[in-house]
């Protein structure tokens, strides 16, 4: 007989946590058996329950040895299921993003904003898919928590509507409509209806949608569906928040209000970032000086956005993620840095289908416009950037490339390292003397 999500929501109620890994497995947690493309969690379920878990969720009756083995349909979905039932019991908003960049950092500085005025719970780390997301809800206290921030990412289109039915939110926004995974969504109309599925959502529950004017793709979306409970715009001469960047490199340095904010945030990108989190703040009437200290105060990390210092070199560690969007961003604010010698380390970036070719190689004459003392590039993919690129170093594996960084020390030297997620370019930063 399967369990249903009411007699698992009342073992998670007596305080029990979720576990889906048995490396993470806490005394009397609740673990669930789920599958990936090379394991099948139903096989870790008995070493799970070994290691102090309460009770084991599986689908797989065959590994059923107690009562502790709780059987039900599908692992995944009743973990989601779960979290739908837990969501339920909130009474507060729930602000959801997505977008094609900057999702991770804007949903830290929402967080850090409304933590001036509320006790709030936002996503940790990068958990925004169809199985983060359910664990993000499901480790809110409704009892403690007064806000959540859910980010919500996704890699082809009807992933950001599960996600929905999932966090309920009742606020929201789209950070931007850029190229990434265009092999999942099909292009760039498809990446627009894939996020816009969260206005989709908000629209039909009438909820409250945060726009930034100056972003055309954001307010069509916003115009092509009128039925929210509210608009609020930000980043226009009409609207409450309208900050005015005053310097975007080496770092963000804007007005708000009559007050000189600086950050530590590079580039006119993370602006457009740092608008959306005060926006969210004004309209939860988070003080402005408060929203301002916050801002401020934000230390990113995680490879995102990171400023290193390694001897004499200044290294812009934006190695977490990239598409052709980031990357040209990432670049063309590299490129107005005034530094005395700057050099790039650039990885493939993924996920581009058909278009990797021709994406690589118009990042290529991207690079090739500017100024750059010292070029490199590593990956498969990048060997498409190279006709217009002859005198950069490549480097199909990072074999090669780490012995090039540690052969070839720089000196007072600003280096941008950045790639997908798959290239990993974090480890170049321990090949940098310093």
């Amino acid at each position: 007989m399967y369990t249903s999500t009411e007699t698992l929501y009342n073992i998670f109620q007596k305080g029990a946590k979720i576990s889906t890994d048995t490396r993470q497995v806490s005394e009397g947690c609740i673990f669930f058996a789920l599958k990936g493309d090379k394991f099948d969690g139903n096989q870790y379920a008995a070493e799970a329950l070994q290691k102090g878990a309460a009770y084991a969720v599986v689908d797989d009756p065959a590994v059923v040895a107690s009562d502790r083995f709780l059987l039900v349909e599908d692992v995944l979905a009743a973990l989601q299921d779960l979290a739908r039932h837990h969501r339920k019991t909130f009474t507060f908003p729930v602000i959801a993003l997505t977008g094609s960049n900057g999702k991770t950092t804007t949903k830290e500085l929402i967080a850090k904003v409304l933590s001036m005025k509320y006790n709030t719970y936002a996503t940790k780390g990068n958990l925004n898919n169809h199985i983060g997301v359910p664990l993000t809800i499901l480790s809110v206290d409704p009892a403690k928590h007064e806000m959540v921030v859910v980010e919500m990412g996704a890699n082809h289109q009807a992933e950001i509507a599960l996600l929905s039915t999932i966090a309920q939110p009742t606020h929201g926004l789209i950070t931007n409509i850029g190229k990434a995974h265009l092999e999942g969504f099909g292009g760039v109309e498809g990446i627009k209806k894939g996020k816009g599925e969260l206005f989709d959502f908000l629209s039909k529950k009438k909820g409250t949608v945060f726009a930034n004017t100056t972003h055309d793709t954001i307010m069509e979306m916003v115009s092509k569906r009128r039925a929210f409970g509210e608009i609020v715009f930000y980043c226009s001469e009409s609207s409450p928040v309208n900050p005015i960047l005053l310097q975007e490199s080496p770092f963000v340095i804007f007005e708000n209000h009559g007050k000189k904010v600086s950050t530590h945030l590079p580039g006119s990108y993370n602006f457009d970032n740092i608008c959306a989190a005060l926006a969210v703040g004004k309209h939860f009437e988070v003080a402005d000086e408060d929203a301002n200290e916050a801002v401020s105060t934000y230390q990113p990390d995680n490879n995102r956005s990171q400023i290193v210092k390694k001897g004499s070199n200044t290294v812009i560690m934006d190695a977490y993620n990239a598409n052709p969007s980031s990357m040209a961003a990432a670049v063309a604010n590299f490129a107005k840095l005034d530094a005395p010698k700057k050099m790039l380390i650039l990885g493939d970036m993924f996920e581009l289908g058909d278009a990797a070719e021709e994406e690589h190689l118009a990042l290529g004459k991207l690079i090739a416009a500017e100024n750059f003392d010292i070029v490199i590039l590593s990956g498969k993919l990048m060997q498409h950037a190279l006709p217009a690129l002859p005198k950069a170093y490549y480097f199909p594996d990072k074999f090669s490339l780490h012995n090039w960084v540690m052969d070839n020390p720089q000196e007072n030297t600003y280096i941008l390292i950045k790639g997908s997620r798959g290239m990993a370019l974090e480890t170049v930063l321990g090949m940098i003397p310093g």
